[in-house]
């Protein structure tokens, strides 16, 4: 299986996440891959990722989000976390994806949809500095919530 070198750029933080995953899917304008969650236990609170998780991600070249669809080791779905970003950049060798700090989460029922870190998108001020940005990340997460509630790719798999 082909792998893929992941950058997940956090700007706000100085900080990026890099990590390898395997390609399940690539075109120019998407990639899914699968990654394991090969880091200590996190509880969010809404959601615990464990060492042996998997995460399918899926990346867009031209939407403002990715989704990561969330299993344990054994393959039940606990839901996807989903990063409103700049379009990902995709290339055959890595993908690189910037993250604006408003997410959503939604449980694997679909019966339960989370804004997160909305305070932290607002204290970055992009409605003064860079308004078309506000305006693509809130469509964004409006869409997400719309697909997600309609069971729409890629909230269609359980």
């Amino acid at each position: 299986m082909k792998v893929v070198t992941v950058r997940l750029l956090k700007p706000t933080k100085n900080h990026t996440v890099t990590y390898q995953a395997e390609v399940v899917q690539m075109t120019p304008d998407y990639a899914l891959v699968r990654a394991r969650w090969d880091r200590p236990r996190l509880d969010l609170g809404y959601v615990t990722f464990e060492t042996g998780d998997v995460f399918f991600e899926h990346f867009y070249a031209n939407r403002w989000y990715n989704v990561f669809e969330l299993r344990n080791a054994t393959g039940a779905l606990k839901g996807w976390y989903c990063n409103v970003t700049r379009p990902a950049i995709i290339s055959a060798e890595a993908i690189t994806s910037e993250d604006l700090d408003l997410d959503l989460f939604v449980s694997a029922r679909r019966d339960r949809l989370l804004r997160l870190d909305v305070e932290e998108f607002e204290e970055r001020e992009l409605a003064q500095r860079e308004p078309h940005i506000y305006v693509a990340a809130h469509a964004a997460l409006d869409e997400l919530e719309c697909l997600a509630c309609a069971g729409a790719p890629p909230f269609d798999r359980t």
